[in-house]
């Protein structure tokens, strides 16, 4: 077990590098691409499949102690080490990460994204994935700023290189406010590693911020938050996201949604919160205050493009829904209780397996139709996808009401969690103000149902045979259609096998975690009791 981290860690670092050598006579296969495909899908199984061992692995009894841990000394002038491990907290990202990669490689192999090269893609890929399992993996502050920098480059070009319409300038502002914020994220790391005398974020946790002044928390916290802001996304520093996810192809959106988003909100819980408690204390009211705007203000946005007219973009929709998701998450920090991070973490699970699942789904309604113009998509124009293609449009609904927080789902419970500890924050922070962020919060709630029962409703819904051109008005309705003459519209392939083996295990994990929320809180409480309490079991 001890070194098993460090191979889920390492392992799509080195199938990158293989994935640009040529490919052995023997398997080439028909396709000059079908064997770098496979092998995206062999590296990222084999990495899921560590994962899962790891999971067996663990001491489920002891969840608030690393395990799997490697400890080896790398830069020893500044006391940087190769330091990883895993406990309640980060198991469950990884885990994520390893099942979604896994799922977008084999996407891929069936439905391979117009571009450049496929060797090209599935290194990308690769190497964003050990990027993002390092994020969750590493126990260093110099490290997990250079895992963190490194999802960079690969996002940049799946986005610029293998996106639709509007790729390059999205990408290059998702690079650049990812990289400004990173900069500043820089400075507040350096300052906790030299006032504290170690990057090691077991002992800085331990300490709990003893070796800090307030001052110099408050700075860190400062600096440190402005760079996982960005990244998490948090208003108003999200302008970004929409621009990639709209351009971004599916298994980029599946990516940048499902996991990249996580690592700014694990930062905040697994950095801020135990080093510099007083630094978090000072903010979290403004953290909570700028959470439940991005709460409200992506939920009006993704009401203004559902509007019938506004020629909104289901993709831009979902991105925008994101920023509200994530806002649930940043409130459930501020509130610096058990309750409110327990939240806090059970949404970023949720979100990544909802929203993951949203994207895969509009990326197949978008091949379809060839658009995803919610205009165009809509009852009136003939989408209505459950007449057209009834477990495509069942599974769209699901994944709707999932993002909705319908009980018994995934997303009820983060939600409610972070909701809960905003009604009694920590100690030291004021409950008017937090009631205040806990009642703006539950209005989100209310309209984030709203559009997204709004979205089912032009999608889903409609007469299947009223297409936009179908009616000649020159001739009567046909006697077996429900209204309109005119030929009958062409089919729509309903869920194919591929996209099927895909999205079923997000559907029924969410299903899963909605039923059963103890399997996820039973690993994340008591090492988050740890975290507030500075390191005291």
């Amino acid at each position: 077990m001890q070194f098993l981290l460090a191979f889920v860690v390492v392992a799509p670092l080195l199938g990158a590098v293989a994935a640009l050598l040529p490919a052995p006579p023997g398997l080439k296969g028909k396709n000059p691409d079908q064997a770098v495909l496979r092998h995206g899908v062999t590296v990222t199984g084999a990495v899921l499949v560590a994962a899962l061992v790891l999971v067996a692995g663990f001491d489920h009894d002891h969840p608030s102690t690393m395990q799997a841990t490697t400890d080896i000394s790398w830069i020893p002038a500044l006391d940087v080490r190769i330091h990883l491990g895993t406990d309640g907290i980060s198991l469950p990202l990884l885990v994520l990460t390893a099942l979604l990669t896994f799922l977008c490689a084999l996407h891929s192999y069936f439905k391979l994204p117009a571009g450049p090269s496929a060797k090209g893609f599935v290194a990308l890929v690769l190497v964003l994935e050990s990027g993002t399992l390092a994020t969750f993996a590493v126990l260093d502050l110099m490290l997990f700023f250079l895992a963190f920098e490194m999802v960079l480059i690969p996002m940049y070009f799946l986005i610029a290189r293998w996106g639709g319409e509007g790729r390059q300038p999205a990408a290059w502002k998702f690079v650049l406010y990812t990289l400004l914020g990173s900069v500043v994220m820089l400075l507040g790391l350096l300052l906790v590693g030299l006032k504290s005398g170690t990057f090691d974020m077991v002992a800085l946790a331990t300490d709990n911020g003893r070796g800090l002044t307030t001052s110099v928390q408050v700075i860190a916290v400062l600096a440190i938050g402005v760079g996982l802001a960005v990244k998490t996304p948090m208003w108003p520093l999200h302008s970004w996201l929409p621009d990639a996810h709209t351009a971004a192809p599916t298994v980029g959106s599946v990516l940048l949604a499902g996991v990249l988003l996580k690592m700014g909100t694990y930062g905040f819980v697994r950095i801020l919160l135990p080093v510099a408690p007083d630094g978090m204390r000072t903010f979290a009211p403004y953290l909570a205050a700028f959470a439940v705007v991005g709460i409200v203000y992506g939920s009006l946005a993704c009401l203004a493009l559902a509007r019938p007219g506004a020629k909104g973009d289901l993709k831009r929709l979902i991105a925008y829904s994101s920023v509200g998701h994530m806002g649930f998450v940043l409130l459930g920090i501020a509130t610096m209780t058990p309750t409110g991070v327990n939240g806090a973490l059970f949404a970023n699970i949720a979100h990544g397996l909802i929203t993951g699942l949203l994207f895969f789904l509009v990326g197949a309604v978008k091949d379809r139709y060839g658009t995803a113009g919610l205009d165009t998509l809509s009852a009136a124009t003939g989408a209505a996808l459950y007449g057209r293609a009834p477990r495509l449009g069942g599974l769209l609904a699901f994944a709707a009401v999932a993002s909705l927080g319908l009980p018994g789902l995934a997303g009820f419970w983060g939600e409610m969690l972070t909701l809960f500890g905003a009604f009694d924050p920590a100690d030291g922070l004021s409950r008017p103000a937090f009631l205040t962020f806990m009642s703006i919060g539950a209005f989100g709630t209310l309209l984030t149902a709203a559009y997204m029962l709004i979205v089912v409703r032009r999608v889903c819904m409609g007469d299947p045979r009223a297409v936009a051109g179908d009616r000649d008005e020159s001739r009567p309705a046909a006697a077996d259609g429900p209204g309109r003459g005119g030929p009958a519209p062409h089919p729509v392939a309903d869920v194919q096998g591929y996209e099927a083996a895909a999205w079923t295990p997000l559907a029924a994990l969410t299903v899963l975690a909605g039923l059963w929320p103890a399997v996820l809180l039973g690993l994340t409480d008591p090492a988050v009791q740890k975290l507030l309490a500075g390191g005291k079991s």
